[in-house]
């Protein structure tokens, strides 16, 4: 499935994740940079959790979930709250790294950690991302941005959760 979407097709056993989504499926937000796991711009969400989709084979993904920056906002919007906030924050220049960096925070703010990280705490996280060009700084306000928001919304909600 991919980004919601029941796809089927036969793959080449050693055929990578990020070329079977870039070339194959067309999702070509997903990027390709160092082809070893470093960069992070590869990153994907499977079954919900961020992983590297240079290092995933495509086979491994059979009977998963797989979603993608085009799929982070959903279908009732163009872009979701963390992509309105990396847009409100400066938060990308080349945008090369973006996507990958947008679905590890994606993952990340989802789990169930505390209610809004600290900037160290969201530092350390996106250590496994490389940006040559933003220094971070707008990446790591836009994440706290988007974190203390839902934090706020939750309360609002009556929502315990993430306390």
């Amino acid at each position: 499935m991919l980004n919601g979407e029941p796809r089927v097709a036969n793959v080449e056993p050693r055929l990578l994740l990020t070329d079977f989504l870039r070339h194959s499926l067309g999702a070509t937000g997903t990027h390709v940079g160092c082809e070893h796991g470093v960069c992070g711009a590869c990153t994907v969400r499977i079954d919900g959790v961020a992983q590297r989709a240079c290092l995933t084979l495509a086979v491994q993904c059979a009977g998963r979930r797989v979603d993608t920056i085009e799929g982070l906002a959903g279908d009732q919007h163009p872009l979701g709250d963390l992509q309105m906030a990396f847009k409100r924050h400066h938060a990308l220049q080349c945008g090369f790294c973006t996507a990958g960096i947008l679905m590890s925070c994606a993952d990340w703010l989802e789990r169930p950690h505390m209610a809004v990280p600290t900037e160290t705490e969201v530092r350390e996280m996106l250590s496994g991302h490389l940006c040559r060009c933003t220094g971070y700084a707008p990446i790591v306000a836009a994440v706290l941005d988007v974190a203390q928001a839902r934090a706020l919304a939750r309360k609002a909600a009556g929502d315990p959760g993430h306390a």
